[in-house]
């Protein structure tokens, strides 16, 4: 009798025990939608997630959601806006004595650091990108404009079509950085000799590149030199007919 009377408080307690609720979303309501995205990216992929599931997520009306953005990855991309603004604001000045490849080093792993909270949304998008080639040509461009950016934190040249090769390198170095990283459940040894390699070969890589770029330049000055050299010879040509 007793046990029976005790498994029906034990019920009567469980069904009044307070159900947990999730926290109400905070921040304005743009970093309320970028945050309930970032949110369902470590839960599902993003092909999956909805403007709807978004809106409800972030605790906002759809005519909100509207107003900010218009599709998943706008929101996506505005992420990666504020990520480089962080990064951005975050410069060391006592790095500016060091070499431009330990300066990118420096301004890399500041961005690794600020995406650690979102470690399992870059882990989803990663697989989602080598699914659906038009995401991942997506997610490229956003990450070429980004690193751009980063490059210019480093001191390193990032105009001109020498500079979009460079960032659309360093926008892949970086991608094959992440895969390491979200898997390096250690103490994020991995990923350091992961960026500090791949760094490695790009220095490499733009040294060539900078080669590669000379020629054409050295070609261009042997045609004016060319050009001027006739021009010399058929004045004085000119002089000894008159």
């Amino acid at each position: 009798m007793a046990r029976k009377a005790t498994r029906s408080k034990a019920r009567s307690t469980s069904r009044t025990k307070p159900v947990a609720t999730k926290p109400a979303p905070t921040g304005s309501p743009r970093e309320r939608i970028v945050q309930a995205l970032m949110t369902l990216l470590a839960e599902q992929p993003i092909e999956r997630i909805g403007l709807a599931e978004i809106a409800e997520r972030a605790g906002v009306s759809l005519a909100e959601l509207r107003g900010e953005f218009g599709s998943p990855l706008a929101v996506l991309a505005a992420h990666v806006k504020e990520l480089d603004r962080k990064v951005l604001a975050e410069i060391d000045p006592d790095m500016g004595e060091e070499s431009p490849r330990e300066r990118l080093f420096d301004v890399l792993m500041r961005r690794i650091e600020l995406l650690s909270p979102h470690k399992e949304a870059v882990r989803t998008l990663l697989r989602s990108a080598r699914r659906d080639p038009p995401l991942a040509l997506a997610l490229n461009a956003m990450a070429v404009r980004s690193q751009q950016w980063m490059l210019t934190a480093a001191g390193i040249g990032a105009s001109g079509p020498k500079g979009m090769v460079r960032a659309q390198g360093l926008a892949l170095l970086f991608a094959n950085v992440l895969r390491t990283w979200v898997d390096d459940d250690d103490d994020g040894s991995r990923t350091l000799a992961a960026l500090d390699r791949d760094l490695a070969r790009g220095q490499r890589f733009a040294g060539l590149l900078d080669d590669l770029c000379r020629i054409p330049e050295a070609a261009c000055n042997l045609r004016q030199r060319m050009r001027s050299s006739r021009r010399d010879r058929r004045d004085r040509e000119d002089r000894v007919a008159m």
